[in-house]
């Protein structure tokens, strides 16, 4: 292998910059892993990592790309051996470790999930956190008792990574899935992944947030957040659940007690992050089999090279994504 490499590197100290550079091993943190990567991804966070208030980074010069695919070229941890094919996603990557915008990455093994049977390093990145998060919360929606013949079940945000994953699936799963989007031109996008029927956002936010609405979906998947999500609460089925995964509607979130009290709504907030090891392998398996797509490969909006992610990361926060943006590195 090379001493040198590329990888994209963001920087603070003078003037804010993103630009592709050469590193060496030296300059990787420290992990008992070292990985030839091969897949990266683009999720929010690593749009927010490229530019100088995203709040996400650390400390700089930082490599970003919370999202890695890989085989592993040396190990201190028996685990792991050379040639495995590894997948690696949350924890600190992407954040206070150097991520997966890189040829090379330094990983700690108790970050890493050997790759599934079912799957290619590149699936592995077109699924990458936005798909885990999706299928995380299928499953706690599943785990509450959430079935097909309870009722329609709704995703919001439906054509970004999160939503476009959970539609997918759930549409896979038999469930009649109902999307939400503010995008007209992409109703034969979702309708592809196994929409039954797209409505316009306003239908589950209408500007106006109530304390109980007209009982209409069993379940959600919800990467929005702020009040759209509180909208969306008082309309849930007796019972039903929403897994909560984002806030690019914002923070805020002026509910009632009523969903809770009088219809028995359960809100299940996923976190993809810190997840733990056994739930994460689980999920993984399960994005290998059951879970996994029958159309991954419409999921990808584009596949990008390294030298390509300065003018393609800010599109995220554009509002501008459309299922998944993959790295070949």
């Amino acid at each position: 292998m090379a001493d040198n490499f590329k990888a994209l590197v963001v920087n603070n100290e003078e003037q804010f910059t993103v630009n592709v550079k050469e590193l060496s091993l030296n300059d990787l943190p420290e992990g008992d892993v070292l990985l030839k990567v091969e897949y990266s991804s683009i999720n929010y966070k690593d749009s927010l990592a490229a530019i100088p208030d995203g709040n996400i980074v650390k400390s700089y010069p930082f490599v970003p790309g919370i999202d890695l695919a890989g085989t592993v070229i040396s190990s201190e941890n028996p685990q792991f051996k050379e040639g495995d094919k590894v997948i690696a996603t949350s924890y600190e990557i992407g954040v206070s470790h150097f991520g997966g915008y890189s040829e090379y990455a330094r990983i700690p093994s108790e970050w890493l999930v050997p790759l599934p049977e079912g799957l290619s390093l590149k699936e592995a990145m077109v699924i990458g956190t936005a798909g885990f998060t999706a299928a995380l919360s299928v499953q706690r929606l599943e785990d509450n008792n959430v079935t097909p013949d309870k009722g329609k079940v709704l995703v919001t945000g439906s054509t970004g990574g999160v939503g476009s994953f959970a539609v997918s699936i759930l549409s896979k799963l038999g469930y009649e899935v109902e999307a939400s989007t503010g995008k007209e031109s992409e109703h034969g996008f979702l309708k592809s992944l196994g929409a039954t029927s797209i409505i316009p956002r306003e239908e589950v936010y209408d500007g106006k947030v109530r304390a109980l609405g007209k009982q209409k979906w069993a379940a959600a998947v919800d990467p929005v957040g702020g009040e759209p999500l509180a909208s969306l609460l008082s309309q849930i089925q007796y019972g039903g659940s929403v897994a909560v995964s984002g806030l690019t509607a914002g923070t805020n979130l002026p509910s009632t007690v009523f969903p809770f009290i009088l219809r028995g709504v359960n809100l299940l907030g996923i976190d993809s992050v810190y997840c733990p090891m056994e739930t994460r392998l689980n999920v993984w398996h399960r994005l290998a089999t059951d879970f996994k797509p029958d159309n991954l490969e419409q999921l990808i909006q584009q596949e990008i090279t390294l030298e390509q992610l300065p003018e393609v990361l800010p599109t995220l926060l554009k509002g501008q994504a459309k299922g998944r943006t993959i790295v070949k590195l």
